[in-house]
């Protein structure tokens, strides 16, 4: 083992989802310091590892020949001790629909402090409830890590929906030479809306529901396109806004029991919400933010609201990191979020986190 730190961070799961145990993992890989989770999803209907979470922690542990305990189906508890992290070439599939843009964010920082480059290649859900769609992770999230420095470029090789899954998600990540600040507190310039309704094996009729029902609530062009590669039937409507500094695009993913208006709606409110505001950052994405600004050790975000979910990982994170964040109110209804480093980097990997 690579890992000289012999303490273990204790951390209850119970008040968390899978984003407490994906970041435990995110972080445990960039600063090794291993971790002890209780209680995984304690309150979930049915808590501990389902094969979506199953599949990140043994990503995780592939890619830093960790030591783990308790990687099994239903497992509501976990101890993770990481190893040296490799760059290489890597492959998984998570048995299901399960969301693989999840599983990318899980590795995703890791691979960025490997020494060599690294590519992945994940099968299972790309568009799926509960989740950021591929389109929002290449568009919304990449470009806002490209601009602190990051080299990584994300590819849909095959679209796969919840419950079928068969999607294929594609990123190539080379090691980061130097983080940079990131600040995003203006959208710049308004570079227009866009829509698109992904359709795959159901009727025209329910593109056409979603288009009218969309354009009740927020009028914008929609293009609809149809996702014959995947192996099963599925549906997501997403509608975005594009600025110069930032992107959104809120998302409706087709479930059973719900109705193509009902989905189409939610999307709709969504962009109308986030236009309302003129803070940058969404609640989503403020979340995915929060991790590569703490390891920046430096920056500030505006974001539109501060969630229980966001201040819980804001928590988790400093209980890794040697960092504070500030989370303070601006206007109504907008948010500053920033991050400074409180001491000298203690955590016992070597990483290159350099800031300019």
């Amino acid at each position: 083992m690579n890992n000289t730190n012999t303490s273990i961070l204790s951390i209850s799961g119970e008040s968390g989802g899978g984003q407490l145990l994906r970041s435990s993992l995110s972080l445990a890989l960039v600063t090794g310091q291993a971790f002890h989770m209780t209680k995984i999803r304690g309150k979930r209907p049915k808590p501990g590892l389902m094969r979506q979470h199953l599949t990140c922690v043994k990503a995780a542990a592939e890619v830093c020949a960790a030591e783990v305990e308790g990687a099994e189906l239903g497992s509501v508890e976990l101890v993770f001790r990481p190893g040296k992290i490799a760059g290489g070439d890597y492959g998984f599939a998570i048995g299901s629909g399960g969301s693989t843009t999840l599983v990318f964010q899980t590795l995703f920082p890791a691979l960025l402090h490997a020494e060599t480059p690294s590519t992945l290649r994940i099968e299972g859900g790309t568009h799926n409830p509960m989740a950021p769609p591929f389109e929002f992770i290449e568009q919304c999230f990449l470009p806002v890590l490209q601009s602190m420095g990051v080299e990584a470029t994300v590819e849909l090789e095959r679209h796969g929906f919840m419950q079928a899954g068969g999607g294929v998600l594609k990123a190539a990540i080379h090691p980061i030479k130097k983080w940079k600040k990131l600040t995003l507190t203006e959208r710049g310039e308004d570079l227009g809306r866009f829509g698109k309704v992904l359709n795959a094996h159901l009727p025209r009729s329910i593109v056409e529901r979603e288009i009218d029902a969309a354009n009740v609530v927020f009028p914008l062009p929609i293009k609809a396109t149809e996702a014959n590669d995947s192996i099963g039937p599925g549906n997501a409507i997403m509608l975005g806004a594009r600025f110069a500094n930032v992107c959104e695009i809120s998302t409706g993913i087709a479930q059973f029991g719900k109705s193509a208006e009902a989905v189409a709606i939610g999307a709709a409110k969504g962009l109308r919400g986030y236009l309302a505001s003129t803070a940058p950052v969404s609640a989503h994405l403020a979340d995915q933010l929060l991790l590569p600004m703490a390891l920046a050790r430096t920056g500030v975000f505006h974001t539109l609201s501060i969630t229980n979910h966001t201040r819980t990982n804001l928590a988790l994170i400093e209980q890794f990191l040697p960092i504070r964040f500030e989370v303070s109110p601006l206007e109504a209804g907008i948010w500053s979020v920033s991050v400074s480093a409180t001491k000298a980097d203690s955590s016992p990997r070597e990483t290159r986190l350099h800031q300019e």
